[in-house]
């Protein structure tokens, strides 16, 4: 009776090493002591994490800047606000307003008002 073996099958057979497996085999054709390719993906991943450190650094001092130079700015329209309330305050005032009406010949009254009494059975 014959043994029993397994098949190879096309879709079973080993694939290729990977990138990394690719370049260890060339560039270890052509450095006669060999690179120690295992280490490749730790440094590519250190260096990675570098870029990101250094990216990360320039962008927190940019927006540092940008809040600055609009904090200045909210601050220099708060002044502006505070000034142009106090000269509302000061050009609402009843003296104020009176020197302005003066031109168009308004004058101010001196007697109080008078109250208008309606009696129940007139509206």
């Amino acid at each position: 009776m014959a043994e029993n073996r397994f098949r190879v099958r096309e879709n079973d057979k080993p694939k290729g090493r990977g990138f990394f497996g690719f370049l260890s085999a060339k560039l270890g054709q052509s450095l006669n002591s060999g690179l120690p390719v295992k280490h490749l993906p730790k440094v590519a991943f250190t260096v990675l994490l570098g870029v990101f450190y250094v990216w990360n650094n320039h962008y927190a001092e940019r927006t540092v800047r940008h809040i600055d130079k609009l904090e200045d700015e909210v601050e220099d329209l708060r002044a502006d606000v505070t000034t142009l309330e106090a000269n509302y305050m000061y050009s609402s005032k009843q003296s104020e307003v009176a020197k302005k009406v003066k031109a168009l010949g308004l004058e101010e009254s001196m007697e109080p008002p008078a109250k208008i009494i309606v009696e129940d059975n007139e509206y």
